[in-house]
């Protein structure tokens, strides 16, 4: 995890999430490279496509314990005042990288949701939502899941985070600390894992299927605009290359920016996506409610795996609508865990 040279990260992922780079480009950009490199990075990919899938089945259920109630703190244990004090040198720099940056490699994020919730006691949610309002590649799909794996409300086992984690892959953060005689993570967290819950259906279903949007494009020339969105805001938009002389919407929703008060790091990412786009197309720049400003004119989208997206096209006029860029599309099958999915989607 350092020095940064040595992450063997590519930061691809507010691209990848942004939809600039739809994950079938990357997934064929590294064919030819070395085995092994190959082999990890495209299952990297995959476990976005798994989060799209879950997300596009469950919706706003993700934010419920899939498999597991919340850690259980041991006995006479109380949550932490701040799990991520940055007193010590790990909290300091993973933090740091939220803030500053708004990216964080995902060692490090592991590291903090376990903090937060295994050992710090505090409730996941609260601390999903402090990391999403920071990440450029912030999205309810990838967060809430790596969230919920971590803590083992998705995976039924909590992960655990320790000083070994930090001295195994960033050593110079432990001698550099100055809790490093009285490191308050020097041992394994005692939290045991949360009871069963009622989770969301995630068994083989034919409700899966639906979710896919179309496979074919619907309407085709029917759009007089492409209505881009955060979901899907590159030229590689399969609405917008179908027709690029089309002028193209996009509208920043004031009232949804409101209830989720991201940071301005994420904000001036967008706007710096749109400026990008702006230098080749026709494009508009709204804000306010989008089924105020988009309302009387026929769109062409590009369907979308997201609760939000659905809800509003179905209040818009959207006669065209273009197939996600799947890397692998959504049949009926077990969603229960990466691993039950993956076999499912590659037979």
């Amino acid at each position: 995890m350092l020095p940064e040279s040595r992450q063997g990260a590519t930061r691809l992922s507010p691209y990848i999430r942004h939809g600039l780079l739809p994950l079938p480009v990357v997934w064929d950009a590294v064919a030819d490279a070395p085995g092994r490199d190959r082999h990890r990075f495209r299952d990297e990919l995959l476990w976005q496509e798994y989060a799209r899938h879950l997300y596009a089945r469950v919706g706003p259920d993700l934010a419920r314990p899939l498999r597991s109630g919340q850690p259980v703190l041991p006995d006479g244990a109380v949550p932490w005042d701040d799990p991520w004090t940055r007193d010590m040198a790990c909290m300091d720099h993973a933090v740091g990288s939220l803030l500053d940056d708004g990216w964080v490699v995902n060692q490090q994020r592991m590291w903090l949701a376990s903090q937060w919730s295994v050992r710090g006691g505090r409730a996941w949610r609260a601390g999903e939502e402090a990391m999403f309002a920071h990440l450029l590649d912030g999205s309810r799909a990838a967060n809430r899941l790596g969230w919920q794996w971590t803590v083992g409300t998705g995976s039924g086992k909590p992960y655990g985070f320790s000083r070994w984690q930090v001295e195994k892959r960033a050593p110079q953060l432990c001698r550099s600390c100055p809790l490093a005689d009285d490191c308050p993570v020097q041992d394994w967290p005692e939290s045991s894992r949360g009871g069963p819950v009622d989770g969301p259906d995630l068994g083989r279903g034919a409700g899966e299927a639906v979710h896919a949007g179309p496979a074919e494009v619907e309407g085709a020339g029917t759009g007089e605009a492409v209505w881009l969105t955060a979901e899907s805001l590159g030229d590689a938009d399969p609405a917008l290359a179908a027709d690029p002389d089309r002028p193209v919407e996009f509208c920043f929703d004031e009232l949804l920016l409101a209830r989720l008060r991201v940071s301005g790091k994420r904000l001036v990412f967008l706007a710096e996506c749109l400026g990008d786009l702006a230098t080749s197309y026709d494009v508009t720049v709204r804000r306010g409610d989008p089924l105020t400003e988009l309302a009387g004119r026929p769109l062409a989208a590009t369907w979308t795996p997201v609760p939000g997206w659905a809800r509003r096209a179905a209040a818009l006029d959207v006669p065209e609508q273009h197939p996600w860029p799947w890397l692998r599309r959504p049949r009926p099958s077990s969603v229960r865990s990466f691993s039950a999915w993956r076999k499912a989607v590659e037979r």
